[in-house]
């Protein structure tokens, strides 16, 4: 009980480390990264489908994206997706490739997505202790009614609580790797 009670534990902490990080992945810095255009949509054939889904996205430049989709006739509907996405950058379409220009952020628009990040890790934060409460808990009740002995709940409490401070580290060095990002010129 007690080892599979560890293995869920950290499998919904990793769980709430990757959803972090998409977060961070859809927040724009100054470099270009395909994973920006992860959350807008096209209309394809009635369908509404990821850019990804229907195009090749590249970063051939720090500060460039490029889109080539695999059917020409999509290159109009594409650049409307992005027009209308709330990226703020506006495409250029040369008839085979669209083309998005990272511009650089203001010192103001960076402290901001500085704000946001250290938010959205806080939220991960209290996603990782909620569930090593939950499994803190789960141990005190299976003490309670017998199944475990003291010494056998105290030792997983602090084995979960061990999982916990792991997964804390984690979401401290992603929010350093993106803070950096975020403040690279």
């Amino acid at each position: 009980m007690v080892k599979q009670l560890k293995e869920e534990t950290r499998n919904k902490m990793e769980k709430s480390l990757e959803a972090l990080r998409h977060e961070f992945a859809q927040i724009r810095t100054g470099r270009a990264s395909p994973a920006l255009l992860d959350t807008i949509r096209v209309e394809y054939y009635g369908t509404m489908v990821p850019i990804s889904h229907i195009a090749s996205v590249s970063a051939p430049e720090a500060r460039l994206l490029v889109i080539q989709p695999w059917d020409r006739g999509m290159l109009p509907a594409i650049e409307k997706a992005i027009l209308g996405s709330d990226l703020g950058i506006t495409p250029s379409n040369d008839g085979t490739v669209i083309r998005l220009s990272i511009p650089s952020l203001t010192e103001e628009r960076r402290r901001e997505l500085v704000r946001v990040v250290r938010r959205l890790a806080e939220d991960a934060r209290v996603a990782v202790r909620n569930i090593r409460r939950e499994a803190v808990e789960r141990l005190r009740k299976a003490q309670k009614e017998g199944t475990l002995s003291e010494d056998e709940s105290r030792r997983a409490q602090k084995e979960v609580q061990d999982i916990t401070d792991e997964y804390i580290t984690k979401v401290e060095e992603a929010l350093a790797q993106k803070e950096a990002e975020i403040l690279e010129e």
